[in-house]
């Protein structure tokens, strides 16, 4: 797990399968973002076996091997596609081919599962819509910043056991660290990337969605800018948004590429949920100063103040949870429209921004 570079960040867990060997088969390509490994480290955690991997690019094939020995190199995606035994695609394509691809898994009879942002524009929504329809398949997504970390997962457990009331509000702010020489051609193109809060802000719109219990918002402002990066033109390194639930809960998100190097983890993602009996922050990746390690969760209801250190102790149940969807066509882990929901959103924010700079 790289700590210091957001694009391959990828969170292990602990062992815990929902299914035996053999029983959820997974096969994983288009290895674009380096997310597909948190994709990957959830779903075999869960019980999957990953028995396919494909890429044009010979090299990230190889380091995938090397993380992953016991899988089989495809020799095109219609091997993978064609195969019958594979169930789920897991995919982290370049942004702007992540819905292609998933309707070619889905009309193949494969459920997808995606990197987030899964669209850049709302005609990716609108076909992803059509097709899940007509083929009864998953379109999920990987909306890593609530679903791989536990103090955002037990957020989600607190507010659900009442801890702070009805949630009125909830403020995200998503630092990231650029790491600029690091970054494939395509993440400085706009057409390819979607701009910054298609990319990142899809993370904090999905949260919002979620812990206020909406299932559809308004974008009542948003703004981007480039203010450090002349070399770089089409890149947004600031973005923020306002956004009103359609339960009257409010929500504001700041997103940015600003990570300075001094700070020990790739960004200070925090997240603030106000509810009408408390209050709760998380302190995700960082304690800035303080501890190294993230999952810090501060709670203050009317019953005290609570200092909880997550890290190790709640696990990922998102992953188990989604094969057993796929085994059983529920939506334990998410439901279709949200992960939609979500992703369209965060294109309303980005195609009516303002570009302040």
């Amino acid at each position: 797990m790289n700590r210091n570079n957001g694009m391959l960040y990828a969170p292990a867990g602990k062992s815990k399968p929902v299914v035996g060997p053999g029983e959820f088969v997974i096969a994983a390509m288009s290895l674009e973002h380096g997310h597909i490994y948190g994709m990957c480290n959830g779903l075999v955690e869960a019980g999957a076996t990953l028995k396919w991997v494909y890429d044009p690019d010979p090299q990230k094939v190889e380091l995938f091997c090397q993380k992953y020995p016991q899988v089989r190199v495809a020799s095109s995606e219609t091997q993978i596609l064609e195969d019958p035994k594979v169930q789920l695609v897991a995919a982290a394509a370049i942004p702007s081919e992540r819905c292609s691809l998933g309707l070619k898994v889905m009309s193949h009879g494969k459920d997808y599962f995606t990197d987030k942002t899964p669209f850049t524009t709302l005609d990716q929504v609108t076909a992803a819509r059509a097709k899940a329809e007509e083929t009864g398949r998953k379109y999920m997504v990987y909306y890593s910043e609530r679903l791989h970390v536990e103090s955002a997962i037990h957020a989600g457990k607190l507010i659900q056991d009442g801890a702070i009331g009805r949630v009125i509000q909830v403020m995200g702010t998503g630092p990231h660290r650029l790491n600029a020489p690091s970054r494939p051609d395509w993440f400085f193109r706009y057409e390819q990337y979607g701009g910054i809060l298609c990319d990142i802000g899809s993370h904090q719109i999905e949260q919002f969605l979620f812990y206020a219990g909406c299932k559809d918002a308004k974008v009542m402002s948003s703004k981007v800018a480039n203010y450090n990066n002349p070399l770089y033109p089409e890149l947004e390194d600031f973005g923020d948004a306002t956004l009103i639930g359609d339960n009257g809960a409010s929500h504001y998100f700041r997103v940015d590429w600003f990570t300075p190097d001094g700070l020990g983890t790739w960004g200070d993602g925090r997240t603030f949920i106000l509810g009408t009996d408390g209050y709760i922050e998380m302190r995700k990746y960082i304690d800035v100063a303080r501890d190294s390690q993230g999952d810090h969760l501060y709670l203050v209801n009317h019953e005290g103040e609570y200092h909880m250190e997550l890290k190790g102790k709640v696990g990922y149940p998102f992953f188990g949870e989604l094969i057993i969807d796929c085994l059983e066509r529920t939506e334990r882990a998410m439901t279709q429209e949200h992960a939609f929901k979500a992703g369209e959103l965060c294109i309303v924010a980005q195609n009516e921004a303002v570009r302040i700079q």
